[in-house]
């Protein structure tokens, strides 16, 4: 399992789909958004919550469909398939792979980027706790769609239609909490909602995306 986290993030890394084109992304939105709604530090203040989630999640749905297109093209797939290994394991492998790559980045650049869309100073810690525990069930969610999509031709779109309304609920909750902290409110309820849709996406999906994988490798 370790020899394939391994093998998962050197090849993210040499392929170019991880690190660098999510945060690459992420920092595009984030400095287009002031030139394109002004530069008014109370405007910027307000939408700098939702700005930031949408730029994350955005970020982390541009790779998904490297998750397993390339060993489904080199016959890797098929091979780990048949490992002792189970699948629900590898699927977990792969998940944590992309969020090492995708989401990890994001989430320990978000404090700098947050200075760009003057997010409130309190707003900060909450903003870095969110995308810790958010971006997690980005990465399993996306795995299931990439599980579902494998081996299509141009599946990118149809996974985009079939994951981005499975995102809704964690861009909702991870917004809400960095407005309510950065506003000084209570933020108990979206914080524990949010923990639980990654706790229940990282429990049960992989199972989903296992049977998926089984089905489009028959």
């Amino acid at each position: 399992m370790i020899a394939l986290l391994i093998r998962d993030l050197k090849l993210a890394l040499r392929a170019g789909g991880g690190f660098g084109l999510g945060l690459a992304f992420f920092l595009i939105v984030v400095v287009l958004v002031p030139l394109g709604v002004g530069p008014e530090s109370a405007t910027l203040a307000v939408i700098a919550p939702g700005i930031l989630w949408v730029a994350a999640l955005l970020a982390c749905l541009l790779s998904l469909d490297r998750i397993f297109a390339l060993d489904h093209e080199d016959g890797s797939l098929d091979l780990l398939a048949t490992a002792p290994i189970p699948l629900e394991g590898i699927v977990s492998v792969k998940a944590l792979a992309h969020w090492i790559t995708t989401g990890l980045p994001l989430v320990l650049a978000s404090p700098v980027l947050a200075l760009l869309l003057n997010l409130p100073l309190a707003g900060y810690g909450w903003l870095v706790l969110s995308l810790a525990l958010g971006t997690p069930a980005l990465s399993v969610i996306g795995t299931f769609g990439a599980a579902l999509t494998v081996g299509l031709k141009r599946g990118g779109l149809l996974m985009s239609l079939l994951v981005l309304p499975l995102y809704v609920p964690t861009l909702i909750f991870g917004a809400e909490v960095v407005k309510r902290g950065a506003a000084g409110q209570a933020v108990d309820v979206p914080l524990l909602l949010l923990a639980g849709i990654t706790a229940g996406a990282a429990a049960l999906l992989p199972f989903a995306s296992a049977a998926a994988l089984r089905v489009n490798l028959r």
